[in-house]
């Protein structure tokens, strides 16, 4: 571990907080961390040659420091709890998490772009600059903006100030006609309209994922730190829950991660999970279609794909039994993102199956067994220890998410980079820490974009990528 992170981990500890390291225990993941080397045939400076890599000098800068720690509202103090107990549950409140220090690229946006062979749209993702989310074309121009005060929100929520949630969007989620779902890490999620004005407010403790189902309904993680004798008769514990929304925000239905496990009587799972502090760390949820059923019935429709990384599964979780129904383990860790594709397979990002490298892996439901994968090149090695995520797009292609490279690219079955993005949002006195993006996800040719205020300009150059003119 860097010498830096091990003073910052230090500082933490002695401080009585609970600093994690992100791909672990954290509930919200490092804001900012330094970009990897730009790919070897794109010049870094005006001799096309590589620039050299030099160590970053000093601290990440106080003004960018704005996600080391969150915390979640406190549970109302009880008669049964200890102050001990107490404390510790505040603590739980409070999971925070280290930010990276690598070289941030020079080259910024777009820097690759093959027409001919990606599947064009425009890309939406949030990233950890701050609170916002952007809609951009397939060459990296702005169509379209969000953003909204977190100091207008939740006046009665005890959140410090520093609390990392506060400052950025972890996830986003588009609707046709512009509005957005936006989750502010451990605290809650809010709906906005195409022109950032605040349509609702869930204070539930949102994390990390939500899916929006075609009725309105939307699930989200949730998580809470609580007594559980069962579990820990002397110091509180973080459970998940799978919460189920009306279109409105209004809670309808919860059920707990840790129960599930308990109803399905995995005891596999709960002789591996963690007896203190945060259980699970749940970081993905899909509400499936059915269309797996034939293969592996406990895929049925209305059941919920999950991925849980201190236990380093995938599940599935069926909702109406409040129990786990199948489970699998291999050699990813700290996954991220598992997805069922139209074939009936599963994509994943695995963060740290590889030791220092990632993957993106396709495997069979039924066996586990790799179908197809994606590790990099040896001239742009592809890992990223925290977040990241995998969309198989209609082409064949694979959109993939480097996020601790603040890297999105677009790779074709046969692993040829078609499309690459670099975030461009920098911070430091030399520009040299990059946002991390947290997702980034393609939209069609198909979907609207009336609603954008410049539509007109701006869907020109979306037309224009579209077209693959012969002459380019």
């Amino acid at each position: 571990m860097p010498r830096t992170l091990n003073r910052l981990l230090v500082m933490f500890l002695i401080g009585g907080g609970l600093a994690i390291s992100c791909n672990q225990d954290h509930q919200g993941d490092a804001q900012l961390v330094a970009g990897k080397a730009s790919p070897a045939n794109l010049p870094r400076n005006g001799t096309g040659k590589k620039k050299p890599r030099q160590r970053l000098r000093g601290r990440l800068p106080q003004e960018l420091r704005g996600g080391n720690w969150h915390k979640i509202r406190p549970q109302a103090p009880s008669r049964e709890l200890t102050k001990e107990q107490q404390e510790e549950i505040e603590k739980l409140g409070a999971i925070g998490y280290l930010s990276g220090s690598r070289d941030a690229p020079e080259i910024v946006d777009v820097t690759v772009y093959d027409a001919e062979k990606t599947w064009d749209g425009v890309n939406f993702y949030t990233s950890g600059h701050g609170c916002e989310a952007l809609l951009t074309d397939m060459r990296g121009n702005i169509l379209h903006r969000w953003s909204h005060d977190y100091n207008k929100l939740w006046p009665h929520l005890k959140v410090p100030k520093g609390a990392p949630g506060r400052w950025k969007w972890r996830k986003a989620h588009l609707y046709p006609n512009g509005d957005i779902l936006a989750i502010h890490e451990g605290i809650g999620m809010i709906k906005l309209d195409k022109d950032s004005n605040l349509l609702w407010e869930y204070p539930g403790r949102a994390h990390h994922d939500m899916h929006v189902m075609e009725d309105g309904t939307i699930y989200v993680l949730t998580r809470e730190a609580m007594m559980v004798s069962r579990i820990n008769k002397k110091v509180p514990v973080m459970d998940d829950f799978i919460v189920r929304l009306d279109a409105d925000g209004k809670e309808l239905t919860r059920v707990s991660v840790l129960e599930s496990i308990e109803n399905g009587r995995r005891e596999d799972l709960l002789r591996r999970m963690p007896k203190r502090r945060e259980l699970f760390h749940t970081n993905s949820l899909e509400v499936l279609d059915g269309k797996l059923a034939d293969r592996v019935p406990a895929f049925k429709k209305g059941n919920v794909l999950i991925s849980i990384l201190k236990l380093d599964v995938i599940a599935v979780v069926d909702l109406e039994q409040e129990k786990i129904v199948w489970a699998m383990e291999g050699d990813f860790k700290k996954q991220h993102h598992p997805t069922v594709l139209e074939n009936g397979n599963i994509l994943l990002f695995d963060n740290e199956g590889g030791g220092n490298k990632s993957f993106v892996h396709e495997l069979d439901p039924a066996d586990g067994s790799v179908l197809w994968s994606y590790d990099g090149t040896s001239q742009l090695p592809f890992y990223s220890k925290t977040c990241g995520s995998c969309y198989r797009l209609p082409n064949g292609n694979t959109l993939i998410t480097e996020s601790e490279g603040g890297r999105a690219l677009e790779v074709t079955p046969e692993k040829e980079i078609v499309w690459e993005y670099f975030n461009p949002h920098r911070g430091g006195d030399e520009n040299q820490f990059i946002a991390i993006l947290y997702d980034l996800k393609r939209f069609g040719p198909d979907f609207p974009l009336d609603w954008v205020d410049n539509a007109e300009v701006d869907l020109e150059a979306v037309q224009l990528a579209e077209s693959k003119e012969d002459d380019s």
